[in-house]
This record gives structure tokens, C-alpha cells and sequence, in this order.
């Protein structure tokens, strides 16, 4: 499906259409149309691939999705939303949802104990088109809800004001087109070396290539349900990946890890003979099946038989080892005969290449033999369902090759296993997979929070939440036999929900091995030992026992705690403890997106090291249509972000806060106003005693936001603590002297200085890095400051390396301020 349906909204008795397009060979040519999931009849009509609607009614509302067919097969849409309101009804609503800020800790409470503040949103959902509107079908952007006017306040906080800007109204305008992005890295599965230049492909279309270090970025085209990315080695030493990449399609970037299966050594066969290749014998293993290639099997492109010596690869993936669960290909789905997309269980992948022993040219094959050892086959039933399939390489779809029936009798020393076998011919470079399709499913929902308050309001968005489906060992869940499929989804502002398979009779028929990462950084779960806390993990009991929650740590406290496993126990539908997630029948998909916050859930957070954020225009990092055009936003491109860093290293016997005040330096506008402010705590550096450092975030110097003037930041870094500045970076200090005016450095307590235009790099001790994203362009920052490099990455502190200004703190005398307290008790006089 190239061209899915978009979400519309219209007032009753306005008109509407809803298109679609498919691709395939032979080009499908029949289109049918179901609302909420029932076919419309097209009375007098050939269904088409476009779908008007006129004089909308309140009834018509509802999810509109399309099918197209050929006689090669079908493909389903995904569903689009259509709201009908009444005449005259607003779709956008003027008055600001709520949402909080969390203040800076000098400020007061409020009588409930609070420091969050209301500031206020619009919500970005679509507005209704008018009759002049284009159809839908086009590359139109749309109207949204988003900010029509803001208004500023000013908060009393320890003795001073502190300025915020608040939603006053919202209304209707045209819709953000953020840049949708996947980023990452491509290694090897088996030793993390990098892919070098390697080849992209988006479909048959070639879009880049990799780097030195194996990174890439790829930008998502318009109108993508499903991105399907294929990484080739040019040099031949890894089997192509085939990934099915997460995005978030409110804009961005989402960071990904690729990895890729190194091929397996050749082996020398005769070609006028027999040959025989296991398949899958690793770890003293018994294998899963093995290839039977007949005399005279290996052809050439001209179908001439080749009898001479064929150099043999066949390099398999053992689903028996968990570990290889991340180097699979694609995401284990096929299309059914209604065009639905549905998972697969699978027992091993493998990939061939054979070549002539001389020249190295690539070999087909005729008809050959797949055998596979029912034994492998821990479930009965998937025995009469076992099917041999091939990766489409441009859909990441499975493609049904034949069926594997049971034969008697075996080769050789194995007279005592039985087989089921299929047949094969092969044509082109495929990957090929033994699996069954499996309609136990369900939804489990997780969700992200910023950090272990667990509050609703600071979920975080964009987090890939993946799931691994484990075949259990009866009596020992915490170690699987198999993993039998993998997931991906980007959480958004209601978390995520992640297909996976699931047993109604037997709890721990399947389990779930769950992780959570932001921008390459993993996140945390919640511990399970020394004993549950259902309230901490999100789930009540007694459903919470059925689950069999364990964190990765749970008997080995120094393995990471980054990662969960549960039982996927399908909630039984009379049992009212388990009619509130966090597991969901496949049916209710819809109950799992809409669940809220105070419904059962599973949960990752993020370990904050003491750091606090605040702008005066709030912006939610992880929400790019969050963004406001203003002066004195932090960030002033909403399709760009410059992440600033200053690395602050502490001569003291303990850990610091160390406070970035930025404000307008040289903007006519904004001279003197405040765009935020950053803490951020020191962190020990092992090998250095009584020396700490801190990376601390900045605003970075640049055009604001209408692109017509560039301002020079006055940032203000005061360590909290009897301080004082010891040293600053010569290259830096020569660099300020050389780019005026100098900023008032007056005070030894603190370092002051108009920041650079230029992006200055480890040896300034400043670090900057651009991305579409945010929350990505600040990790990889901070990853550069504490390794003290500018390409580098590190999660240990190298306080010695690469710093912009020393400071000497000590415990200061009783009853005595330091410059820090006394610039939050009386700013104007500090």
C-alpha cells in the first residue's frame, strides 16, 4: 500500500474524500471500502481507489481503511479517522488545555505542595476543512490546533520574578510538517565492528550510505505507515538486513540500533553429487533441519547445470539463541487473504549463496529439499501449520513458498527422527524462514516516564519499546528455550502498545522480554526484588502475580537493570482483575491506545543524575508540535536542534550543582531577558581524587526564531557551593577576547561569558551537536563532554579532559551564604 487514507475532519453536510493506493505485479486493479470494518456497497459502481462521501451525516464518523486485490493477493490500509461534527461546532477550542512545568526549587509551593505551574497547551489535532479544501488525496498540509496567542508572567521566586510565557488562546492554522527521521548504527551482531559504507535501500530505490562508524540517517518519505529499510554489505561478509525501522510520525528522529548476521564461512561442494548442509548446529545443538541439495541442483543465470565445485555459504539464525533475536530480519509479518498484516513464530531463518569455485559467479538452484526435525517443534499444534517462506526484500513482508508436510525415515544416522519436508527453488538472494502462522495474540502496554514519580504529565514520547516473544522452559521462565518473535513501537503521549503472543489456558505458554531506549540511552524498569510493589510497577495484584514481573536483575544484582520479562497471560474476560490491562485481547487494540494513565501498565523510567530543566517558552522535548515561534524560545528552529554543553570541573571534596543562567546578550530584542535556566550535578571522576565534573546544557548562540538577527547568549555558570574560579581555558578565553565584548566576569564565584557563535569543540571544553532531535542532539553531547572529545562517547566522567573553567569548592563556614544562595535570595544585589 503506497498511498494510505489521512484522517479528516468535517462538519455535517460538507463532503469529503478518502483515497488509496496499492502497487504489486500484476498492478492491482479492484478496491473495496469498509467503514469501522464493514465493506460499503458501491451501488452501480466499480470500486475504486477513491472514496466521496457526500452531505456527511453525524453516523458516517468513524475509521475508514481500504483493500486492494489482485489475483496475486490483497493489502489492507491502515484505518484513517473521520470526525463529523455539528454545524457550527468548534473543532478547536479556544481556551488551553492544562499542562505543568515543573519551577526551580527556590520557588515557592503552592498550598497543595506543588512547584508545577499551569502554562497551558493546545492540543494539535486537526481542525475541519472547508468546502474549498483539496480532497485528501494530495500532498496538502491541512489545518491543526495549535497557539494563537501567549501571553508572559512573572512567578515571585526567592526574592526576584521569574519569567514565563502561558497559552492564552488556541485556534486554528496550518499543520507543522516537522522532518520525520530514523537514525542509528549499523555493527555486527557477533563482534560490534561498524558497517562501513555500506548500501540503503529504501524498496528497490537506493537512498545513502552508511558512515565511517557505521551511522546513518534516513528520512522518512511523506505518507510511510511502515518504513522498510535493506542494509547491504558491498564487501559480501554480512547477509543483508532487511529492518522494519519505528518512527514517530509527529516529526523528529528516533535512534536505532542495526544489526547485521556475518555470513557463514564457505564450504566446497561437488556440484554433479548429493549434498547435504545442516541446519542450524551451534552450541552442540542438535540441528533444526538441514538443506538437501540433489546431483546436479546448482544451476547458472542461463539455467545450464553446473557440476564443477560450488564455494557454499549457508549461514542460519538459531532462534534457540536468545541473543540473535536483534540480527533477524524484518519483523516476522505476512499478508493474509483479506490484506491483513499478521505475525509469524519463527524456528530459524537462513540465507544462501552459492558461488562457481573459480570464477565466484552467483548460482540459482533447481528444485532442492528443506528437512526439518519435528523434535525442534516444542508445540504440538504448530506441526500441522509449519510453512516455508521467503523475504520480499522491498515490503520486509514474508512471502509463502510451500508447505512442510511429514515424511517417514531419514538419511544416514538419524533413521530415528522424523522430518517435515518442503521444496524449494532458488532463484534469487532471498532470506528464507521456517514458521507458522499464530493467532494467539495480544497488546501489552507500556509506558515511559522522565523519571520514578511515575506522573502522567511527564510521560515521555519517542521512546522505542521493544519486545522479544520467548518460548519459556516448563518450570523455568527466566530461561527460554527459543524466542520466537520481535516488536518495535514509539511511544507517544499515551504510551505504547506492542503486539505480542499470548496463552488464555497455560500463563506461561509465552513470555515477553521488554526493553526501552531514548535516543540510544536505555532506560530503567522497575525492580522486582526484594519483593514486587504493584503501585511502583504499575500493575495490581492479583494479575500482577499471573504476569510473573521480573526485572532483568532480579537473581544477579550486578546485570543491568534496563530490561523485564512477564508471562503474556491473556485477561480473562470474567475475571474483573484482569479487564484493566496491561495485557489486552488482540481484538481491543483500541481499549489498549485509549487506556489512561490510572489503568494497569507496565513502566520504564529515565535515571536523572540531579539535573533540572526550565524555559520560559515551555516546549516538551519529546512533542515537536509543542513548539512555539517566539523570542525567547530556547530552541528557534523546530526543524533543527543545537545542543550546547560547557564542561565545569570541581576541585572539591564532594558532588556540586553546578546552575547555567542564559539570558539575551547582544538581540535587541531580547538584551538582558531570560531564556532559561539548566542544573545540572557534578559526577565523580574514579581515577582523579576530590575532582568532579559537570556537563552543563547552555543556550546556544544563533538566529532566534524569525531567522533575522543572530544573539550571542549571556550565560552565567555558578556552582553551588563556597566556590571559586580557579582557571579558564586558554583557547577559550583567547577565543572571547577575540570575539567582543567580554561578558562581566567580575565575580570569582562564578564564569560569565556571550557565547560563541561558532560550534567550539573539546579542546574550548565546549560541545555542540545539531540533529532533528532534541533529546538525541543533547545525549550525544553529553556523551562527547564526558569523555572530554568532540567524536567520542562516554558514561563515565573524565573530569581532567577537555573542561572550559575549573572551580576550587570547599565546605564553607557555618552560617555563611555562598554566591550561589545569595543570587537566589537577592539577585539584583549578587
Amino acid at each position: 500500500m503506497v498511498l494510505h487514507p489521512r484522517a479528516q475532519v468535517r462538519e455535517a453536510g460538507q463532503d469529503v474524500t478518502f483515497c488509496c493506493k496499492a502497487s504489486g505485479t500484476p498492478v492491482p486493479r479492484k478496491y473495496y471500502w469498509y467503514h469501522n470494518g464493514t465493506l460499503l456497497e458501491r451501488k452501480g459502481q466499480q470500486p475504486g481507489s477513491r472514496l466521496a462521501l457526500r452531505g456527511l451525516a453525524p453516523e458516517q464518523a468513524g475509521t475508514y481503511h481500504c483493500k486492494a486485490s489482485s489475483e496475486a493477493g490483497a493489502i489492507r490500509s491502515a484505518p484513517a479517522q473521520l470526525t463529523v461534527l455539528a454545524q457550527g461546532q468548534q473543532s478547536c477550542r479556544s481556551e488551553p488545555e492544562p499542562s505543568l512545568v515543573e519551577l526551580p526549587s527556590e520557588c515557592p509551593q503552592d498550598a497543595a505542595g506543588s512547584r508545577h505551574y499551569n502554562v497551558g497547551r493546545c492540543p494539535p489535532s486537526p481542525c475541519a476543512g472547508g468546502p474549498a479544501d483539496p480532497s485528501g488525496c494530495g500532498a496538502a498540509t491541512g489545518h491543526c490546533c495549535g497557539v494563537r496567542r501567549m501571553e508572559l508572567r512573572e512567578i515571585p521566586c526567592a526574592g526576584s520574578l521569574l519569567p514565563v510565557k502561558v497559552v492564552a488562546e488556541c485556534g486554528c492554522g496550518p499543520c507543522a510538517q516537522p522532518r520525520v527521521l530514523v537514525q542509528g548504527r549499523v555493527t555486527a551482531a557477533d563482534t560490534g565492528e561498524p558497517l562501513r559504507f555500506g548500501q540503503i535501500f529504501l524498496g528497490g530505490r537506493k537512498v545513502g550510505f552508511t558512515g565511517y562508524k557505521g551511522s546513518f540517517t534516513i528520512e522518512v518519505p511523506p505518507d510511510t505507515q511502515r518504513l522498510v529499510a535493506r542494509f547491504v554489505d558491498r564487501q559480501q561478509r554480512f547477509v543483508d538486513a532487511v529492518k522494519v525501522l519505528p518512527f514517530d510520525r509527529r516529526g523528529g528522529s528516533v535512534y536505532q540500533e542495526v544489526k547485521m548476521l556475518r555470513k557463514k564461512e564457505p564450504v566446497d561442494l561437488d556440484g554433479s553429487r548429493g549434498n547435504a548442509i545442516p541446519l542450524g548446529e551451534a552450541s552442540g545443538r542438535e540441528p533444526v533441519g538441514e538443506l538437501v541439495l540433489p546431483a546436479g541442483a546448482f544451476l547458472r543465470p542461463s539455467g545450464e547445470v553446473f557440476n564443477g565445485t560450488v564455494r557454499a555459504s549457508v549461514t542460519f539464525l538459531d532462534p534457540r539463541d536468545v541473543a540473535t533475536a536483534s540480527a533477524a530480519s524484518s519483523d516476522l509479518s505476512f499478508t493474509n487473504a483479506e490484506g491483513e498484516i499478521v505475525p509469524l513464530r519463527t524456528y530459524g531463518m537462513f540465507s544462501v549463496d552459492f558461488r562457481e569455485g573459480e570464477s565466484g559467479a552467483a548460482l540459482q538452484t533447481g528444485p532442492v529439499q528443506v528437512r526439518m526435525d519435528t523434535g525442534q517443534v516444542w508445540m504440538p499444534e504448530h506441526l500441522q501449520k509449519m510453512k516455508l517462506w521467503s523475504l520480499n526484500p522491498e515490503t520486509g513482508l514474508w512471502e509463502e513458498e510451500g508447505i512442510l508436510r511429514p515424511a517417514g525415515g531419514s538419511r544416514r544416522r538419524r533413521e530415528e527422527r522424523t522430518f517435515l519436508v518442503g521444496n524449494l527453488e532458488i532463484r534469487e538472494r532471498r532470506l528464507f524462514n521456517l514458521d507458522v502462522p499464530e493467532d494467539r495474540r495480544c497488546f501489552v502496554k507500556v509506558r515511559a516516564y522522565s523519571n520514578e514519580k511515575f506522573n502522567a504529565y511527564e510521560q515521555l514520547e519517542g521512546v522505542v519499546i521493544s519486545l522479544i516473544n520467548l518460548e519459556p522452559q516448563p518450570g523455568y521462565p527466566s530461561n527460554p528455550r527459543a524466542w520466537g518473535r520481535f516488536d518495535s513501537v514509539v511511544t507517544g503521549p499515551n504510551g505504547a502498545c506492542l503486539p505480542a503472543f499470548c496463552d488464555g489456558q497455560r500463563p506461561d505458554a509465552y513470555s515477553a522480554y521488554v526493553t526501552a531506549t531514548l535516543g540510544g540511552e536505555e532506560l530503567e524498569a522497575v525492580a522486582s526484588s526484594p519483593k514486587l510493589n504493584p503501585s511502583a510497577i504499575g500493575v495490581s495484584q492479583p494479575y500482577l502475580g499471573k504476569l510473573g514481573y521480573r526485572r532483568s536483575d532480579h537473581d544477579d544484582p550486578d546485570l543491568k537493570k534496563t530490561a523485564f520479562q512477564i508471562n503474556v497471560a491473556k485477561p480473562d474476560p470474567n475475571n474483573v482483575d484482569e479487564s484493566n490491562g496491561p495485557i489486552y485481547s488482540y481484538r481491543s487494540l483500541e481499549e489498549c491506545e485509549r487506556a489512561p494513565a490510572s489503568a494497569n501498565h507496565l513502566r520504564f523510567y529515565r535515571v536523572e543524575v540531579d539535573k533540572y530543566e526550565y524555559n520560559v517558552v515551555p516546549f516538551k522535548e519529546s512533542d515537536l508540535t509543542s513548539w512555539t515561534g517566539d523570542y525567547l524560545s530556547w530552541w528557534p528552529n523546530p526543524q533543527e536542534f543545537r545542543a550546547c554543553f560547557i564542561k565545569v570541573q570541581i576541585e572539591g571534596p564532594q558532588e556540586y550543582m553546578v546552575r547555567s543562567r542564559n539570558a539575551g546578550g547582544s538581540h535587541p530584542r531580547t538584551r538582558g531577558q531570560l531564556y532559561g535556566l539548566r542544573d545540572a550535578r557534578s559526577v565523580r571522576d574514579a581515577a582523579l581524587d576530590g575532582a568532579s565534573a559537570a556537563c552543563v546544557e547552555f543556550k546556544c548562540s544563533g538566529m532566534l526564531f524569525d531567522q533575522g538577527l543572530a544573539d550571542r547568549t549571556l550565560v552565567t555558570v555558578v556552582p553551588q557551593g563556597s566556590c571559586r574560579r580557579t582557571a579558564v581555558n586558554g583557547l577559550l578565553r583567547e577565543y572571547l577576547s577575540r570575539h567582543p565584548p567580554p561578558a562581566d566576569n567580575n565575580h570569582t564565584g562564578a564564569f560569565a561569558m556571550l557565547a560563541p557563535l561558532d560550534p567550539l569543540g573539546h579542546n574550548y571544553g565546549i560541545y555542540t551537536v545539531t540533529d532533528q532531535n532534541p533529546r538525541l542532539a543533547k545525549e550525544i553531547a553529553i556523551g562527547r563532554c564526558f569523555d572530554g572529545t568532540s567524536d567520542g562517547f562516554s558514561r563515565e566522567m573524565k573530569a581532567g579532559a577537555g573542561t572550559a573553567v575549573t572551580f576550587a569548592c570547599q565546605e564553607r563556614p557555618p552560617g555563611r551564604e555562598s554566591f550561589f544562595q545569595r543570587l537566589l535570595t537577592a539577585p539584583a544585589e549578587a
